[in-house]
């Protein structure tokens, strides 16, 4: 493509109308300077630990925190209070999302992209990176591995902001994806949802996404501070425009789009500013469109080629604020899911299922055509970054199964219509947990008979014999429709779900 079509195309990006109308005379939700204020005169007071354990019970009652409460639990660093906001966060997790940890596979599409941000390995002056955009024929080959020889069945599809995967590409890919099905070993396994990571659309783009049948529409601020903004994303690149990508959720939900997800790449800047920022974000949401985000991720800086951050850069971020900062998440936004994928190391992981985290990643390969060209180690210049937890989905299933955590495959509530505005109300009350159990373990049992190896199903089966009985004694009502889904499921019948 020559460099005038390149430059035509993205001059024609940013609609400036469609940020204007979202902004309060000018002015946007995110004010650095009192958010930095805040921060420091807080900064280095340790708060009553009645006043901590009000907060707490706000988030057990599934309430939001506001953003001065989540700087009180910033600056919390005595040990025993951190203990007990653990245990709230656990305890909140386990009341909204019972004890169940979804999992999904990142589906990188291509690595084109016009954008120069300082950290990532896609930055469109690194010379060094591999480019490719894969083919329909491709992406079904993939898929065909994803769902039919690891047993996926949700993914995280990510695309680069670049003519050769625009909203037509998406739509197709979309396509393509949906109609993959692949016979296993008692039936037929498909991808059954497909949410999406993409740059800002306008919201004539984002109706096509929307009808293609996506699930969650992930757009990350990366840094919410707009001084680093600026730093990281040069002036004249689209993703130099702060707004354009700020307002992409509002224009995603005018859209029609019920699941937005949102998101910081902690490390960028202060990380107690970014938090704050977050929960910022998800009120605007919630004020201006009526519903907050359906996920949050809290990505961390990483290793990519030829990236700006070095070891000694000065806000990256240590494990044992990373865990606070999934502790505070998921005390400040009791309903919301979170996302914590493979950039971190295992031991991290498998802490983060006690701290609140939802959602998590597996059997990952984030190289252009990484699943049907598996490679022994990682590509770094076919890579946006470098992997922290390499671990395969029968791994990670064993692994939860023995901390006591049921995976989850389930899909139905987005296919029920329990979405948007439906789905946060019914977490807050709790009712959306009891469907999700019983489709968890429908869907748990489905993923271990068809590709479970013998180690993974002997932890696997009495944590599902397990999790049947507390079904009994706690929604015996829908027993005996759920034990009837449950046997035919034994007998080879797939995506059965309530």
């Amino acid at each position: 493509m020559d460099m005038e079509t390149l430059k035509g195309w993205t001059g024609q990006r940013i609609k400036q109308d469609e940020i204007a109308r979202y902004m309060d005379q000018g002015r946007d939700f995110i004010d650095d300077e009192a958010i930095e204020a805040a921060v420091r005169a807080a900064e280095g007071r340790e708060p009553d630990p009645a006043h901590v354990r009000d907060i707490l019970a706000k988030s057990l009652a599934v309430k939001d925190l506001v953003p001065a409460e989540v700087l009180t639990l910033i600056n919390v660093n005595d040990k025993v209070m951190l203990e007990e906001m653990r245990a709230a966060a656990l305890a909140v997790k386990l009341k909204v999302y019972d004890n169940r940890i979804v999992t999904f596979a990142p589906l990188y599409l291509g690595n084109y992209c016009v954008n120069r941000c300082a950290y990532c390995g896609f930055n469109s002056d690194n010379a060094s990176a591999a480019r490719k955009v894969l083919s329909q024929e491709e992406i079904r080959r993939e898929v065909e591995v994803l769902a039919g020889e690891i047993g996926h069945k949700r993914l995280i599809v990510v695309y680069g902001e670049h003519p050769k995967n625009d909203v037509d590409y998406i739509v197709e890919s979309l396509k393509t994806i949906y109609a993959v099905k692949v016979k296993t070993k008692r039936g037929v396994n498909a991808i059954r949802r497909i949410n999406v990571n993409a740059p800002p659309f306008c919201v004539d783009d984002l109706k096509k996404i929307n009808d293609a049948g996506i699930g969650t529409y992930q757009v990350f601020q990366e840094t919410y501070h707009k001084k680093t903004y600026a730093r990281m994303h040069p002036k004249g690149t689209i993703k130099g425009d702060y707004h354009w990508r700020l307002y992409a959720m509002h224009r995603a939900m005018e859209a029609g789009i019920d699941d937005v997800g949102i998101g910081a790449l902690f490390g960028l800047y202060d990380w107690r500013f970014e938090l704050i920022a977050l929960v910022r974000h998800t009120q605007e949401l919630e004020k201006r469109m009526g519903i907050g985000a359906h996920t949050i991720s809290f990505p961390r800086l990483v290793p990519a080629l030829n990236s700006i951050i070095t070891p000694g850069w000065p806000h990256l971020v240590s494990d044992d604020d990373f865990k606070k900062i999934m502790m505070i998440i998921r005390l400040a936004v009791p309903y919301t899911g979170m996302i914590i994928t493979a950039r971190e190391k295992g031991p991290i992981r498998d802490e983060a299922v006690r701290l609140g985290v939802t959602q998590m990643d597996a059997s990952s390969h984030i190289a252009i055509g990484g699943y049907t060209h598996a490679a022994a180690a990682q590509e770094k210049d076919k890579q946006q970054f470098i992997l922290g937890d390499t671990r395969s989905l029968d791994e990670l299933i064993r692994d939860l199964a023995g901390q006591g955590f049921i995976t989850s495959f389930c899909t139905a509530g987005y296919r029920c219509g329990r979405t948007g505005k439906c789905i946060m109300d019914l977490l807050r009350s709790g009712a959306e947990g009891k469907f999700c159990k019983l489709n968890a373990i429908l869907t748990f049992q489905e993923w271990v008979d068809d590709f479970g190896s013998e180690a993974t199903k002997a932890l696997a089966q009495p944590l599902i014999e397990r999790e049947i009985g507390e079904v009994q004694r706690k929604n015996p009502q829908a027993l005996a429709v759920f034990m009837d889904y449950y046997e035919r499921v034994k007998k080879g019948e797939r995506d059965l779900y309530l």
